[in-house]
């Protein structure tokens, strides 16, 4: 099973595209998610073809399109522009966000209404050939494994999956147990390493999490991209040391 190594742009947003693809390409990565805040805004078509042929150009594939859409709470016109987006850039995958407010602070109205959301913009981006997977983050409906695993369930849609990441201040063992219980869900996952709060620090920093993370992702058994996120600094110059530890790290024989 394949885990192809690829690029957040948002990692490097004082990058221009070039400047985005270059550094992935000199780091030996396979594939960008470009994000709709800086390089491709959702509903400029032509930004979205012209980073398309580049990257392609580039010899790298477009992996995603990591919208700022959020199911049940954008203005649900917006997603027209953003699936356009996605369809112009070839991403075969759209990230989403699941509402605006953590799973105990969300009304059972305002939850229905992601629902709802999710399951129209599913059917749209289905008819496009595109999927949607939920960003894995807090202050959302995704704001732990077991809530993410209730969401989908609701949804129930063969569209919808989620990305996995670390969340934030959970120890490697409880972060892992929430993977395994998300596996057969996990569309894609953001790499980086944060510990404590938000300090930004190496993967090797966090080398046994990442180690046993790709261990298993290996296992499930179905090609998934791991996009490295937040290098420390934000600084293009620490990406090709982070992606040789993504690297050793997915490699088999980086078991003990």
């Amino acid at each position: 099973m394949t885990l192809r190594l690829g690029l957040c742009s948002v990692t490097l947003r004082r990058l221009d595209v070039a400047g985005v693809l270059a550094a992935a390409v000199d780091a030996g990565l396979e594939c960008v998610e470009w994000g709709a805040d800086v390089h491709v805004p959702a509903g400029e078509e032509a930004v979205a073809a012209d980073v398309r042929a580049a990257t392609e150009e580039a010899g790298l594939t477009v992996a995603s399109y990591g919208s700022y859409y959020r199911a049940g709470h954008s203005d649900p016109g917006a997603f027209d522009g953003v699936l356009r987006s996605a369809v112009l850039l070839g991403a075969p995958r759209i990230r989403v966000w699941a509402g605006a407010t953590g799973t105990d602070e969300t009304s059972p109205d305002a939850r229905a209404a992601v629902v709802g959301d999710t399951r129209r913009a599913a059917a749209l981006a289905a008819d496009a050939g595109v999927r949607l997977a939920y960003e894995f983050h807090r202050n959302t409906l995704t704001d732990g494994a077991d809530r993410a695993l209730r969401l989908l369930d609701e949804i129930d849609h063969p569209g919808v999956r989620t990305y996995w990441q670390p969340p934030l201040d959970v120890s490697d063992a409880d972060a892992l147990r929430g993977l395994d219980a998300l596996i057969d869900r996990v569309a894609a996952v953001h790499a980086f390493s944060w510990w404590p709060g938000t300090t930004r620090r190496p993967l090797s920093a966090r080398g046994e999490l990442w180690r046993s993370a790709l261990a298993r992702l290996r296992a499930a058994g179905r090609p998934l991209d791991v996009l490295l996120e937040f290098v420390p600094d934000d600084d293009e110059k620490a990406l090709a040391r982070e992606v040789r530890t993504l690297r050793s790290l997915r490699s088999p024989r980086s078991l003990r």
